[in-house]
């Protein structure tokens, strides 16, 4: 497979993943109490974890190891 067409289908998989990642942080946020601060903490998390599951999509988007 080429570079184009890895990083064609590392895009449509980051846009698939992006999509399930956003509606299961608002459907967590939907199943616990209303507070300004648990807002605060899943939207947190769910911000800065939503990179580290795709790393190693990124990686092989980008040919594997260096």
């Amino acid at each position: 497979m080429g570079p184009r067409t890895r990083r064609f289908v590392a895009m449509l998989g980051v846009i698939v993943f992006l999509v399930v990642w956003i509606w299961g942080a608002i459907a967590i946020r939907g199943m616990l109490p209303a507070s300004p601060l648990i807002d605060l903490l899943v939207y947190a998390i769910a911000g800065i974890g939503w990179g580290v599951p795709l790393y190693p999509l990124f990686r092989w988007a980008e040919g594997g190891k260096k």
